[in-house]
């Protein structure tokens, strides 16, 4: 009766919306974009307002905040700073956060990354500017005082691999936290990340990778895009198993195209023997398929299209590399505008914000 009772209730929390218990909570230590930012204390080694602490929003790029020195990509090395950016803030950790996983997440920095939980070094010192990176500092945190979060960056990478692709490059070279950073609060027992592959037909296969050794069954709903149920259920899984794998066929499946971009929900949870919920997400699919056919072109579901894009670079002209979701729906409305129906990122991972905006 017990574990019928949690299943019951697990087809519940699917359907309606997710517990607010065991779903990953995001807690911000800095704003989401330029046009919504933080302040955190800054000190600049070199260049404009340097050798003094003050004050920088996060994020930013901290030559246009009045720091450092302007570089153009084919500005020659020996007349080059490689300043330093020093950050530092506090947070405070809730209570309820014990015996939780608490990862701290960086979304972009340019370029070298060194930080410090309360004194303590978080992890290895991270290099790449656009690429997102995260530090499980669970046993960094203290919850009867505040805590002091430390981050110097540099602007040039000690790895010259990361300098000839992106700072001797033909064009603006920028130093700063440029992108969110934020906390994720997880259960011990949890999901790390999903990969979907969702075909025309409805047919989807998906790669769960997790860690939860006491998962039993997983919980699935399909959802449509107002959060009708369209499809649920459980199945049994593996814990050692990882990743999970799961399989579907999805009947009366609308598929993606970019002339009608059907979106769906896809929510997942774990669940242990006794029925009880360790961890549950959602994710944004569409279903599609993608086919390339040698001397042809490329189809989707079988229909050729031509595509018709323009490369895009992470700008723009007042806050340089660190953008918001108002400035992404810019460009993708101007691209539309064109009639265009593809765009390259060019050449690095672009914002979440453009890429979900991108999808519709």
């Amino acid at each position: 009766m017990r574990v019928s009772y949690f299943l019951f209730l697990c087809i519940y929390l699917l359907q309606c919306s997710l517990s607010t218990a065991q779903h990953t909570e995001t807690v911000y230590l800095s704003g989401t974009g330029s046009d919504q930012t933080k302040t955190w204390d800054f000190y600049c080694t070199d260049g404009m307002n340097s050798d003094k602490w003050s004050e920088i929003e996060v994020p930013s790029c901290w030559e246009l905040q009045g720091f450092g020195q302007y570089t153009y990509g084919h500005t020659p090395w020996e007349d080059r700073l490689n300043e330093e950016g020093h950050y530092q803030t506090e947070f405070t950790a809730d209570k309820a956060w014990r015996n939780k996983q608490i990862e701290i997440v960086f979304e972009g920095v340019m370029t070298d990354a060194e930080v410090m939980i309360n004194g303590k070094l978080a992890g290895p010192i991270h290099q790449g500017a656009f690429y997102e990176f995260s530090y499980d500092i669970t046993d960094k945190i203290s919850f009867n005082k505040t805590n002091k979060l430390e981050v110097k960056v540099k602007k040039h990478s000690a790895n010259e691999s990361i300098n000839h692709a992106e700072r001797k490059a033909d064009f603006w070279i920028f130093g700063g936290i440029i992108r969110p950073v934020y906390l994720e609060i997880k259960p011990k027992e949890h999901i790390e990340r999903i990969a979907i592959n969702a075909e025309a037909d409805g047919t989807m296969d998906a790669h769960i990778f997790h860690q939860a050794k006491s998962v039993q069954t997983l919980g699935y709903a399909l959802l449509s895009s107002e959060g009708d149920t369209l499809s649920s259920g459980f199945t049994p899984v593996d814990a050692s198993q990882q990743p999970i794998q799961f399989s579907r066929t999805f009947s009366d499946i609308q598929s993606w195209n970019p002339e009608s971009p059907t979106l769906y929900q896809f929510a997942y949870s774990l669940i242990d023997g006794k029925g009880n919920l360790l961890h549950e997400q959602k994710e944004t699919i569409g279903f599609r398929t993608v086919e390339v056919r040698e001397k042809d072109g490329i189809y989707v579901y079988g229909q050729k299209i031509k595509f018709k894009g323009v490369n895009r670079h992470t700008f723009w002209p007042n806050s340089g590399r660190t953008t918001n979701k108002d400035l992404s729906r810019q460009d993708i409305l101007l691209m539309k505008e064109m009639n265009m129906n593809a765009v390259r990122m060019s050449h690095y991972p672009p914002e979440k914000h453009f890429l979900d905006l991108a999808t519709p």
